[in-house]
Formats: structure tokens, C-alpha cells, sequence
């Protein structure tokens, strides 16, 4: 088999390590996806356990993209050049988090392992979005909302970088950014649904909530 298919398959089963399912059982013998939101990510178990065990879910989905686009890309390269490869194989990676062959094929939204992905790429560009994220959570406690406006970032970000500042963008790199955005809209398209409606959960993670 070809080494770049290799590389895909092994970082598709990278991304599909169904991370905090397995931090909800060990944590509470419970499937994080009956309880709190109803999705297996990082912010649900967060609501259920608590900060220490978010943090750490956090930072093994960003690894699970980062390594992705960065040790399991190595392997891959022939086909394609370095950076195609760390594209594809990041893509990989987010697309086995989302539909994990682990837990039936329904996992995370995407939204850790994206960043960890082009974090190994274009990691400036990836800071900034994770600027906008922190801003807009701290201000509206909406997760989703912070989720959705770092992924639209991303590639403004990278487009202002190319065509206002002359920097060296590559086209892969930006249609990449622009996948993702457009796949992390799909994975929120029920809190896009809520936040229309006024209905969607907020998440207070710099302060109390407010007394009812």
C-alpha cells in the first residue's frame, strides 16, 4: 500500500481516538454523549467533571491533529509534497475525531483537532484564531459562537496575510482553512440552530455565572 495512504489511514484512527468518551468512563463509568450537551467533546466534559479533565481532553485532540500533520506526515511524503501531506493527513485526522470508527462513527465536533492541525502549519495564523476564540467566549460564554468565529478566522486571517501584507500563503493552505471552516459550520449547525433561537447553553469558564 502506498505510503501516503498509510499515512491517511493511520491518521484518521489518530483523530478517531474517542478521547473524551474514554475520560467519561474512566472519570464517571458514563457515555459523555447522554449526559450535558450530548456531544463527545472537550466543553461537554467540562460541564460534567470540570476543568482539570477538559484541559487535559483539550490538549490530547489538539495533539491528535498536530502529531497528525507532523509525525504521521513524514511518513507520507512521495506522493505529494510535505505540506500537501501535513494538509491531507491533518484533514485525516479531523475527519476520524468527527466520525470516529471507535464510538460508531459519531464523535467531536472538530474543533480541537483542526487547530492542532494547522497549528503544525501555519502556526500564526492558528494563534490568531485562537485569539478571536478567547474574545469572543469571554464575552458571550457561547463556545459554539467562539468555535465558529475562530474557524471563519482562519482563513481571513490567511487572506490578509497574502494580498494585504504579501506573505507567502499557499493556496493549499488556504483552501484547507476554508474546508475546515466549512466543516466545523456543519458540526455546529444545532448550536447555530440555538443561538438563533436564543436557546443555546453558555459555558462560564472566565467567571461565575450570574445569580438567576
Amino acid at each position: 500500500m502506498p505510503s501516503l495512504a498509510v499515512s491517511l489511514i493511520v491518521s484518521y484512527l489518530v483523530g478517531a481516538i474517542p478521547t473524551a468518551l474514554i475520560a467519561g468512563y474512566l472519570l464517571g463509568r458514563i457515555d459523555i454523549r447522554t449526559v450535558g450537551s450530548g456531544n463527545a467533546g472537550a466543553t461537554n466534559l467540562y460541564r460534567v467533571f470540570g476543568l482539570k479533565p477538559y484541559l487535559a481532553v483539550l490538549g490530547f485532540d489538539i495533539a491528535k491533529g498536530y502529531v497528525s500533520a507532523t509525525v504521521v506526515a513524514v511518513s507520507g511524503a512521495g506522493a505529494l509534497d510535505p505540506l500537501q501531506t501535513s494538509l491531507v493527513c491533518g484533514v485525516a485526522a479531523v475527519l476520524g475525531h468527527i466520525f470516529t470508527v471507535f464510538a460508531g462513527f459519531k464523535g467531536g465536533k472538530g474543533v480541537a483537532t483542526a487547530a492542532g492541525a494547522m497549528l503544525a502549519v501555519v502556526p500564526i495564523p492558528l494563534l490568531v484564531a485562537v485569539a478571536v476564540y478567547l474574545g469572543i467566549v469571554a464575552l458571550t460564554h457561547f463556545v459554539s459562537l467562539g468555535s465558529i468565529g475562530a474557524a471563519v478566522s482562519l482563513p481571513v486571517s490567511l487572506a490578509v496575510a497574502r494580498y494585504s501584507f504579501t506573505a507567502e500563503v499557499r493556496v493549499e493552505v488556504w483552501a484547507v482553512s476554508l474546508v475546515l471552516a466549512g466543516v466545523i459550520l456543519a458540526t455546529h449547525r444545532e448550536n447555530i440552530r440555538r443561538l438563533l433561537k436564543g436557546e443555546e447553553n453558555k459555558t462560564y469558564f472566565f467567571g461565575k455565572p450570574p445569580e438567576a
